[in-house]
């Protein structure tokens, strides 16, 4: 069988590859700049939250893309067998390899406490182990987790017909975002699992999500609808009383990720761009309005975030408005990789740290050697994994579609 090409051809969506590439990359000199340049990370993060800006360009671009993918498909159960080969056969390879390492004593595991290893498997099967009191076997993973809750809300709106006001949703989430910042202040990292117990709550969400997406991808338009509302009903009480980021910012990433949704509808006709800018403007003044109340967090100063957070706003907006030009090829490739590039990134550090140590004083040299060894490494995670994954995954939904 003839491999896939490593970066296909110019797309319509060629814009989305280009903001996912800049976003892995900024992500990956965020993490690789605590070993190589923490001088200037020093510097730079009180300023400029490279960390966030990343994240929040991944995150509206998933909002952009993925009600398209359920709606496009029109089937919940096909939509979630591409997600599971999407995201999972990378997943699985890179935390195998972690955990090789760590056997060989060149890598380190984050300390998980008293949770025994079948209650951690479990919460990071279900990916959503940052929202169930679980530490992340690879710090990267916590986005995944509001990745996953993301998906299920999608589809809950989706079987209950009403995923088409996504900027109705976007703004009710930033709202809400402004109204939890006090609430969020006294409410403690992990509420849930304080209250009933991490190992009650991972068995619990976890045949609670298995359920949900058994029958939301049933035939029968009431069990759809069904396990379409326990599935949003299981991520919003996880985001909103179980998450390690503040309340306010679990819902602004939420809120985030439907504003890219909004701007989906009003670049396909299905809404205005008068709405999509109103929402724009109400969720960017909601989340900077709660950044500023909220103050300097634990792991991010106020400053930081909100600069972060608007240049990602405004990139997106750049993207937006470079559409239909032409894109490079290598910014496309870049994107295309971008999955490699966050996941594999963080295992190498991790070798790097354990065995040679950080970098006692910046050195440039140094963080660009990486960026040259990543890149390649990334090029064949995605040839051998990712893009033949993929292939696997619409051949079993293509075979799966409803009639």
């Amino acid at each position: 069988m003839e491999s896939p090409p490593l970066v296909p051809p110019p797309a319509k969506l060629g814009w989305l590859d280009a903001l996912r590439g800049i976003a892995a990359l900024v992500v990956v000199f965020d993490h690789s700049s605590y070993t190589f340049m923490a001088d200037f990370r020093r510097e730079l993060m009180p300023q400029f939250n490279t960390s966030r800006y990343g994240i929040m360009v991944f995150f509206l671009v998933s909002g952009y893309i993925i009600p398209a993918s359920l709606e496009r498909r029109g089937c919940v159960r096909t939509f979630w067998i591409g997600r599971i080969f999407r995201v999972y056969p990378l997943w699985a390879v890179v935390v195998t390899v972690l955990l090789a390492a760590n056997l060989l004593g060149v890598a380190d595991l984050p300390d998980f406490g008293r949770e025994s290893a079948a209650t951690v498997v479990v919460a990071h099967a279900t990916m959503l182990q940052e929202l169930l009191g679980t530490p992340n076997v690879l710090l990267v993973l916590w986005t995944l987790s509001y990745e996953m809750s993301f998906y299920l809300l999608v589809v809950a709106l989706f079987t209950v017909r009403l995923h088409r006001p996504s900027a109705a949703v976007a703004v009710t989430l930033a709202v809400l975002s402004t109204a939890s910042v006090t609430a969020g202040a006294v409410l403690p990292a992990s509420a849930l699992s304080g209250l009933v117990g991490t190992g009650p709550l991972i068995v619990c969400a976890s045949i609670t999500m298995a359920l949900a997406i058994c029958c939301a991808s049933a035939g029968s338009p009431v069990l759809r609808g069904f396990g379409g509302v326990l599935g949003g009903v299981l991520a919003l009480a996880l985001v909103g009383f179980n998450g390690t980021v503040p309340l306010w910012e679990g819902l602004v990433i939420l809120a985030v990720m439907f504003l890219g949704t909004a701007v989906y509808r009003a670049e396909n006709g299905q809404s205005t761009w008068r709405y999509a800018a109103g929402t724009a403007v109400m969720v960017v003044g909601c989340a900077v309005g709660s950044a500023y109340r909220y103050g300097d967090g634990d792991h991010f100063t106020r400053r930081g975030w909100i600069v972060a957070f608007l240049l990602a706003v405004l990139t997106f907006g750049a993207g937006l408005a470079s559409r239909r030009r032409r894109i490079p090829r290598m910014l496309t490739g870049l994107g295309t990789i971008s999955y490699s590039l966050y996941l594999v990134h963080p295992v190498l550090l991790t070798v790097i740290d354990s065995t040679v140590g950080r970098r006692r004083q910046d050195n440039l040299a140094l963080e660009v050697a990486f960026f040259a060894v990543l890149l390649p490494l990334c090029l064949l995670t995605y040839r051998y994994i990712e893009a033949p994954s993929q292939t696997c995954g619409r051949r079993l939904a293509h075979r799966m579609q409803p009639p």
